[in-house]
């Protein structure tokens, strides 16, 4: 029986590992979106256009190239980068004025 309480402790000493890594996943995420808040608002005190498709290729190249020199699947960081973006995006917009996209 020993074995299966080890076996159990090990288990619960994981998923207390993974749940402090997504404690800081939620908050960089957080911290992301805080930042986006501040270039929109730079964007909308200098005129400059809310959108800039050239960055998003920027990020997903950026993303890509992490998943391929760490093992992570470069497919599934680019869906993860659309979600990102497109949070990112809509919160743009609502600082800047255009609550079309809420």
């Amino acid at each position: 029986m020993t074995g299966k309480r080890d076996q159990d402790s090990v288990l619960a000493e994981l998923r207390r590992e993974l749940d402090d890594i997504d404690d800081r996943l939620l908050e960089t995420i957080r911290e992301r979106i805080a930042c986006c808040v501040r270039v929109a608002h730079h964007k909308q005190e200098n005129g400059i256009p809310m959108m800039q498709p050239h960055r998003i290729g920027v990020v997903h190249g950026r993303a890509a190239e992490y998943g391929e020199a760490h093992g992570v699947d470069p497919d599934f960081l680019r869906r993860l980068y659309d979600l990102i973006i497109a949070e990112t995006c809509r919160v743009e917009d609502v600082v800047m004025g255009d609550t079309s996209t809420k």
